[in-house]
């Protein structure tokens, strides 16, 4: 039997225990986690510098080593998420709904684990104790593959959790970490179909279409992130600004950053100018030939770049007639994700709102609220760019399925 096949069965089992946990019993495991993670700051911060280390010797991007980076408030951020979602009400086991049907049976429609959740993903730790927690609450063990660039932190993490379990009579097993970071065994994960229930990847473009391509377990596509914001003839100018700039230089290296803003010819004049001088030397600008025309320091887009979730400090710019381009726009190059457009016109909002295809539309608002814990949900396990299951930021309940109860008094069917 192979290490895979064990970490599956040890899963399941630790499931089949996992589900049938009370709320307070899960909350008090959670309480554990994020003493243990908390107790365990400067072994994390260890553990993290050699990941970083490696990356700066191969030369990570600045942006991509900030994806990495794990500092002691961090680590007290990823301890209070895990108490956050400690908090939030379990779904497990709750009726959504219940009604009589003509037989006079009682149906009710009732919230169950997924079961065992893999989880494929990238560099940014947080994802392993965002993961193990929502999963863990939920009633959910979990498979983590993280990638080679943060493997020392996670197997960490990992640790911490899985000792903070066994150290209050709860299976290791719920949490579980996959050591070998080679394709082949995360090619040998995505067709676990005898264990695994579902598999969630995040990460960039190349690791989702590997797993799209590659899986046979049920997947979750959470999405690449090709943002969008539409400055509209009718939008505040200085509310406009200041969203475009904290859509794209908060933290750029995030799915919830913007890669394009769309701005109305009727504005571009007076917009971009202000744009310009906002980015100087921070971001780099490239537009169409509308949008040179207005800019100094800027070059000139390519096919290419308007469909690039760039990740960096850069910003593709387009110069558009009406709002029906700009919708065209989005819905050609976007990946599903979160779109704003920027109006004090009622109609063009709406006429947004309906015809954007995303998993989260906005109005008046920067993109970067794409968060579950933004949204109220605490963590998060991913942004989902897919409309089967789950769409947008996925929490609780995301992680849930449903199934039918079933009240009689001898009825028979005839």
């Amino acid at each position: 039997m192979s290490n895979l096949q064990t970490i599956g069965q040890q899963a399941q089992a630790s499931a089949q225990v996992l589900s049938l946990l009370s709320a307070s019993e899960k909350n008090h495991l959670l309480a554990a986690m994020a003493d243990a993670l908390e107790k365990a700051t400067e072994k994390i911060l260890a553990a993290n510098q050699q990941d970083l280390t490696a990356a700066k010797a191969k030369g990570t991007s600045q942006t991509m080593l900030d994806r990495l980076l794990l500092t002691e408030q961090r680590i007290t951020e990823m301890a209070n998420g895990i108490r956050e979602v400690a908090q939030l009400p379990d779904p497990i086991g709750a009726v959504d709904k219940m009604w009589r049907n003509a037989d006079d049976l009682l149906i009710g429609q009732q919230r169950v684990p997924l079961g065992v959740i893999g989880i494929i993903y990238e560099a940014r730790p947080n994802v392993t104790t965002d993961a193990a927690s929502l999963c863990f609450k939920s009633g959910n063990a979990v498979i983590l593959r993280g990638g080679k660039e943060a493997f020392h932190s996670n197997q960490v993490l990992v640790t911490i959790l899985q000792e903070a379990l066994a150290a209050n009579g709860h299976s290791r097993h719920a949490i579980q970490f996959i050591e070998d970071t080679s394709h082949e065994t995360a090619a040998k994960l995505m067709r676990l179909t005898d264990y695994l229930d579902v598999l969630i990847p995040r990460g960039g473009a190349g690791l989702i279409r590997r797993v799209k391509e590659t899986a046979t377990v049920p997947v979750i596509e959470t999405g690449t992130g090709n943002n969008h914001i539409y400055i509209d003839q009718a939008a505040q100018l200085p509310m406009a600004l200041a969203i475009v700039t904290n859509a794209k230089t908060q933290r750029p290296s995030v799915c919830n950053a913007i890669e394009t803003i769309l701005v109305h010819e009727a504005v571009a004049a007076e917009f971009l100018p202000m744009v310009e001088q906002q980015f100087a030397d921070q971001v780099e600008l490239r537009g169409d030939q509308k949008a040179l025309a207005f800019l100094n320091n800027a070059q000139l887009a390519t096919e290419e770049d308007w469909a690039t979730e760039f990740l960096d400090y850069i910003l593709a710019i387009k110069v558009v007639a009406s709002l029906e381009e700009a919708i065209a726009h989005i819905n050609r190059y976007n990946t599903k994700h979160s779109e704003a457009i920027i109006t004090d016109d009622y109609f063009a909002s709406q006429r947004f709102l309906k015809e954007i295809d995303a998993a989260a539309v906005y109005v008046n608002a920067s993109t970067r609220f794409t968060d579950g814990f933004m949204f109220g949900f605490g963590a998060e396990i991913g942004i989902s760019t897919q409309k089967l299951h789950a769409r947008g930021p996925m929490g609780l309940e995301a992680l849930t399925s449903t199934k039918y109860i079933v009240y009689g008094e001898g009825q028979i069917r005839k």
